[in-house]
């Protein structure tokens, strides 16, 4: 464990059983916020609007044979999230 993990482990297990909760969910938060921060925009939903035009780009595709088997984009995404 490096010593800012354990700095870490150390603060958190320091705090009373009622903030634990909170720290728990503002860590998911980060997780989900450094994610979707470093993903390519066409994975990423930001409104009804946008949603639209995504499944639509995805039924021209379908239409126009420009497809993937679910495989690929599994490892595609995975790698995207890797990086």
């Amino acid at each position: 464990m490096t010593a800012f993990k354990k700095e870490l482990y150390n603060t958190i297990n320091a705090l009373p059983e009622e903030l634990l909760s909170k720290v728990i969910d503002y860590m998911k938060y980060l997780e989900f916020s450094y994610v979707t921060n470093n993903a390519p925009s066409e994975l990423i939903i930001e409104n009804e609007e946008d949603l639209n035009e995504k499944l639509n780009e995805g039924i021209e595709d379908l239409k126009n044979g420009k497809v993937c088997t679910l495989e690929d984009a599994y490892s595609e995404i995975e790698q995207i999230l890797s990086e």
